[in-house]
């Protein structure tokens, strides 16, 4: 099913679904029940879950790269310890580095398949798993969903934090930082560019909640910033960040897709725009090029 098959109520019904307790259950009840034309609402609904497998790019075995699990510490987190998924070019390094954020679900391989894309870019990539002190990713992101959502977000953020830390001072980093996410990760990408200052190089945030206006003087790294076209939720926030970014001097790129929804990265679902996601991505993998070489 494209994308233009799907209601438009069902896709703001799917947002719903990711961002709030709603379950699988009840987001297809209530797809079910929406009168669509030409079509089946549950059908629609049902074309809207992610396939993994299929939307992977970039193979675990790809030759260019070297990717293991990496456990370390994380002080003042949910448990005192973190795991990662760690991604490093074929060669000696040290390599540019860069922090992928998953979204509200935890490393999903998705997110694990970005890392082994940034990889290929020439960057050591690291994907934590915020899911991690209380068992991982379950393998599925319903229940993944759940577990982030009984985490306390300041321990979750602190373990993000640490991750960014052991990440930028690794062996095979040239002590450079970029970071990027999606959904709540680019939220975080956000809210590590406040508490990182300086020590933090570079941040390219996809669809995510604003800082917090009092917080942005504290933004020292450079921004490339990407919003989709409709995506309320988010969109709302982007005028007082904007505003706020400009009041404090700091380097910054907003911009827009056209056509897009939330999520129009992620091309495990038809929310995906393979051509608007090319063109973010291109301009992330370049801006970061540019700040970490």
């Amino acid at each position: 099913m494209t994308t233009d098959q799907i209601d438009p109520r069902i896709y703001d019904l799917y947002d719903e679904y990711c961002h709030s307790p709603m379950t699988r259950r009840e987001f297809l009840d209530k797809a079910a029940a929406i009168a669509v034309v030409g079509g089946s609402g549950l059908a629609m609904a049902q074309a809207l879950l992610p396939s993994y497998a299929k939307a992977q790019m970039i193979s675990f075995t790809d030759k260019r790269i070297k990717a293991n699990y990496v456990d370390y510490d994380s002080p003042g987190g949910t448990s005192g310890k973190m795991r990662g998924y760690l991604v490093q070019p074929i060669g000696d390094g040290p390599f540019p580095s860069v922090i992928i954020i998953h979204e509200n679900r935890g490393l999903n391989p998705h997110i694990e398949d970005v890392a082994r894309r940034a990889a290929t870019e020439g960057f050591l990539a690291l994907a934590p798993d915020g899911l991690a002190p209380i068992g991982g990713y379950p393998g599925n992101d319903d229940d993944g969903k759940i577990m982030q959502k009984s985490l306390d977000r300041a321990k979750l953020f602190t373990d993000l934090l640490n991750s960014a830390k052991w990440l930028k001072t690794h062996s095979l980093s040239n002590g450079k930082l970029g970071a990027t996410g999606f959904c709540y990760g680019g939220g975080v990408v956000n809210a590590l560019a406040v508490a990182m200052g300086s020590d933090l190089n570079a941040g390219a945030p996809f669809y995510g909640a604003a800082a917090k206006a009092d917080d942005v003087s504290k933004i020292q790294a450079p921004l490339l910033i990407h919003y989709a076209e409709d995506d309320k939720r988010i969109n709302a926030m982007r005028a007082d960040y904007e505003a706020a970014l400009k009041a404090n001097n700091a380097t910054f790129e907003m911009h827009t897709y056209p056509g897009t929804r939330h999520g129009f990265h992620n091309n495990s679902t038809p929310r995906y725009d393979m051509e608007q996601a090319k063109i973010a991505w291109d301009r992330t993998i370049a801006f970061f090029k540019k700040h970490l070489s």
